[in-house]
């Protein structure tokens, strides 16, 4: 079979390949803890099951605009207003299937071949590939202090001839941290200088603890209008409301930007699913306490997660500020770290994330999106597995394990 060079070059995406994996064992009836997870065990609002709902029972489901319904734009158009102080127009907006395609879609259309794309490490798995997709080069920044936030002048040193955007994801995934504003303004500060693309994804930012508000980009920008501006904001329903098999993601940009996404994503896939704008559109205009009540979930299980592996001598982990992910390093037991993913599901069935795949060798990502039992036992099973002081055995159930690769 003759396949082409950019599909050759491209990896499958490790975090869905895990969760295919996960799910494989548990139809097997293994006993497996998924920490890999990324997506957030609520259902879905009411308000956007009503409103999904309404649409089906009509049986009328057709196609839709290009750049999505204009009931859902309006929508976005208020929650742009309400937590970004920003009132836009809805040629300023277009609506894809989950703000991976938005992304996917932005990149297409300000990327010519060899131009390239700058973001922090650790990043999100798939902002190397979709660069390379769209025929970019991906660009990575590591902060000299081994964090997870380089400095704005780290940043400027990676930008060259061939830059063309600089994308920003807080709070971070895989890492949980929360860029500080000072950061977020000097990056906005240098696009601005440089006449580069920033791309802000958002997605999840309304998921930030220990009683910080989200950042606003747009209060760093030096006035210019929306569609002045190279400004990108990238969101979705994915994460906050917890609909992640809705696949409804926004970006929000200057009118020439959106007409040239909606141009390409009319050739690749048409309009975003009717039903799921439709929820889309319930939950961004419905009431709004689910996603405090998420938050506070996740700002509770992130405290036990980090209670647990605080007592795990050899980890360091730096406390998330949001997200549902935490980052610790287990280089001080095993320096490869897919080579560590691979011995905890094996041995005691606990699914993680390797850094490797977020530009940070050594550390794991770890969800706390399940529940504090799955939490619990999950680091439990962690712990045995490489605490050289730990008991030689552990049960999972009736099931006796005897720990046999030390």
């Amino acid at each position: 079979m003759s396949l082409s060079q950019l599909a050759r070059s491209i990896c499958e995406s490790p975090t869905l390949k895990l969760n295919e994996t996960a799910a494989l064992l548990r139809d097997k009836g293994e006993p497996v803890i998924h920490l890999g997870g990324g997506e957030p065990k609520n259902k879905a609002p009411i308000d956007a099951i009503v409103s999904c709902s309404s649409l089906l029972q009509t049986g009328d489901v057709k196609y839709t605009p290009a750049d999505g319904l204009l009931s859902l734009k309006k929508a976005i158009i208020h929650y742009t207003e309400e937590h970004y102080n920003r009132l836009v127009a809805p040629e300023n907006v277009i609506v894809s299937a989950g703000a991976k395609q938005s992304i996917m879609v932005l990149l297409h259309a300000i990327l010519d071949p060899k131009e390239e794309v700058i973001f922090p490490v650790p990043y999100w798995v798939s902002f190397p590939e979709m660069v390379k997709i769209a025929g970019g080069v991906p660009v990575t920044v590591a902060a000299r202090d081994g964090g997870f936030e380089p400095t704005v002048e780290e940043m400027a040193e990676a930008v060259g001839p061939y830059t063309k955007a600089i994308i920003l994801n807080s709070p971070n995934n895989p890492s949980g941290a929360v860029y500080s504003e000072a950061f977020v303004a000097g990056v906005v500060e240098l696009c601005e200088k440089r006449d580069l693309y920033l791309i802000m994804d958002d997605t999840y930012n309304r998921l930030i603890f220990d009683g910080r508000t989200p950042t606003n980009c747009y209060r760093f920008t030096d006035g210019r209008l929306i569609d002045n501006s190279r400004l990108v904001v990238i969101n979705c329903v994915s994460k906050m409301y917890a609909m992640t098999g809705f696949r409804i993601g926004w970006a929000v940009a200057s009118k020439d930007i959106v007409r040239a996404m909606t141009n390409i994503q009319s050739q690749e896939t048409s309009g975003p699913a009717a039903p799921s704008q439709w929820a889309a559109a319930g939950a961004l205009n419905g009431v709004q306490s689910t996603i405090e009540s998420l938050r506070l979930t996740l700002e509770n299980n992130r405290n036990v997660m980090m209670t647990r592996l605080a007592a795990f001598d050899g980890v360091k982990v730096v406390k998330p500020g949001g997200t549902f992910y935490c980052f610790p390093d287990f280089s001080a037991y095993e320096k490869d770290s897919q080579k560590l993913c691979r011995l905890l599901l094996d041995k005691v069935r606990v699914v993680t994330v390797p850094g490797r795949e977020f530009g940070m060798e050594g550390h794991l990502r770890l969800s706390y999106c399940g529940t504090i039992k799955e939490i619990i036992e999950g680091i439990d099973r962690i712990k045995w597995a490489l605490d050289p002081g730990a008991p030689n055995e552990l049960f999972l159930g009736d099931r006796k394990l005897v720990r046999d690769w030390r």
